[in-house]
């Protein structure tokens, strides 16, 4: 049986380069679904969940921002970070989380609400990761 090939690049290494059956992306716009045979196109993704299924099993990973591109039945995604569960503090995270919250809440002027905003997304999707 054919597979769909996936590819992800960080800035300084090749972190997954395997076959898998079907894949799950969070997209800018939501999460979607590749499999076999998908029609060409490019997108950015959002801090999420990667999803690869090969068989029966399921491989998880956090993913920060970047972008995928789908052809020819081969995904390549280039990302800031993508974590597998194993590779996740999860005090850190958790650590990450209360900060970026009680930024959130402070009526300081010097605030870069995004950068906040983008910590505490990175901290909750892994927790939500190690939470499974």
């Amino acid at each position: 049986m054919s597979k769909i090939h996936i590819k992800v690049i960080q800035p300084t290494q090749i972190r997954i380069d395997k076959e898998y059956d079907h894949v799950i992306v969070p997209g800018i716009d939501g999460d979607f679904g590749i499999s076999l045979d998908h029609t060409p196109f490019i997108t950015k993704i959002r801090t999420g969940v990667l999803q690869l299924f090969q068989n029966e099993t399921c491989d998880e990973y956090a993913i920060h921002d970047g972008f995928v591109t789908v052809e020819n039945n081969v995904i390549k995604i280039v990302c800031d970070t993508i974590e597998r569960k194993d590779e996740i503090d999860i005090a850190r995270a958790k650590a990450s989380k209360e900060r970026a919250e009680e930024r959130l809440k402070s009526s300081k002027e010097n605030i870069n609400f995004r950068r906040v905003e983008a910590s505490l997304k990175k901290a909750l999707v892994r927790l939500e990761l190690k939470s499974d």
